[in-house]
């Protein structure tokens, strides 16, 4: 089960001292969610079930050769962008900066254990809208 919450971000904070790698991913299907994705070095094939702030999501490792087969099927349904792992309170935030047709789109999501601590997450200062019930900023429904 995937918990997390969503936010615009307006102003970033300096990215400077932030580990981060690019990712690509491309959509197989939106309805369910079939994606695959390459997060540095590594290759996922990835299933998210229906819902906005909880859903179903299960992971399947690919190798470097089954990603670029699948992502050739994605039709041009391919988000690029870079994420930044910021270190906040007990969380990770992960602020993705979109390029290409989605650039200058910038979004913090954060992942909890609980939808009670999801409820009672305090975001920081920097964060702008949130947008975890709105679901065209489901990256799935951004291409």
């Amino acid at each position: 089960m995937e918990i997390e919450r969503k936010f615009l971000i307006d102003i970033l904070p300096d990215l400077t001292k932030y580990e981060h790698n690019h990712i690509c991913q491309g959509y197989l299907c939106t309805s369910p969610v079939v994606r695959v994705r390459r997060d540095g070095d590594r290759y996922y094939l990835t299933y998210k079930g229906e819902g906005l702030l909880a859903r179903e999501e299960a992971n399947l490792m690919l190798t470097k050769e089954s990603f670029e087969h699948l992502l050739a099927k994605a039709d041009g349904r391919i988000i690029d962008k870079t994420r930044y792992l910021i270190p906040y309170n007990k969380y990770t935030i992960e602020l993705d900066v979109f390029e290409g047709p989605l650039a200058p789109l910038v979004m913090a999501e954060v992942e909890f254990p609980s939808i009670e601590e999801a409820s009672a997450f305090e975001p920081p200062i920097w964060f702008g809208t949130e947008v975890t019930n709105d679901p065209k900023y489901h990256n799935s429904n951004m291409i």
